[in-house]
């Protein structure tokens, strides 16, 4: 019977870490000796081949960003060479959000909230000020000598479309039909 070698030992004849050796004895794809050695006939064997085609492993390259970052949900830690990937992937996912970032294509949600708050802030503002501003030319324009009652009348009407626009009628029905007939 051939003499056992050491973890190490054996991971340096198969070129690889001792880590990912120790990773294969806890998976189970290489296992000990009574003496708690390594059998150097394992030497060369394609322990290595199952951790890449382990069952529920994500094979299409083109998979959505979901599924090709998300590790096997039935697995107690990943392969190397599957973290490597994850890893790969989450950083060009950031990197590409850097750069629309910079780029100016991807605004923060909270900036965007801010900026349609101010817009519309400013259009009601400027809604509420109009009767004030136009009433006069329109009362001089047909004669109206009651100015400060026909600034209320604008006002009230401002408001109620205001109100109205304020609160929106939810509209589920889209209309699907209108491109086939």
């Amino acid at each position: 019977m051939a003499k056992g070698i050491s973890i190490r030992a054996f991971a340096r004849q198969e070129r690889v870490s001792d880590t990912l050796v120790h990773q294969a004895l806890k998976e189970g794809r290489l296992a000990r000796r009574a003496d708690g050695r390594m059998d150097p006939a394992l030497v060369g064997t394609p322990w290595r081949a199952s951790q890449t085609a382990r069952p529920g492993a994500k094979k299409n390259a083109k998979s959505d960003a979901k599924e090709t970052l998300q590790p096997d949900s039935g697995a107690k830690g990943l392969a190397y060479g599957e973290a490597l990937r994850v890893k790969e992937n989450w950083m060009a996912l950031l990197r590409r959000l850097e750069y629309e970032r910079k780029s100016g294509s991807l605004v923060e949600m909270s900036v965007a909230k801010n900026v349609v708050f101010e817009l519309c802030r400013e259009q009601r503002d400027a809604w509420l000020a109009w009767p004030a501003k136009v009433a006069p030319f329109i009362a001089m324009q047909f004669a109206i000598d009651d100015v400060d009652r026909l600034t209320n009348t604008l006002a009230a009407h401002v408001h109620q479309q205001l109100a109205e626009l304020g609160e929106p009628e939810a509209r589920f029905d889209t209309d699907t039909d209108a491109g086939e007939g």
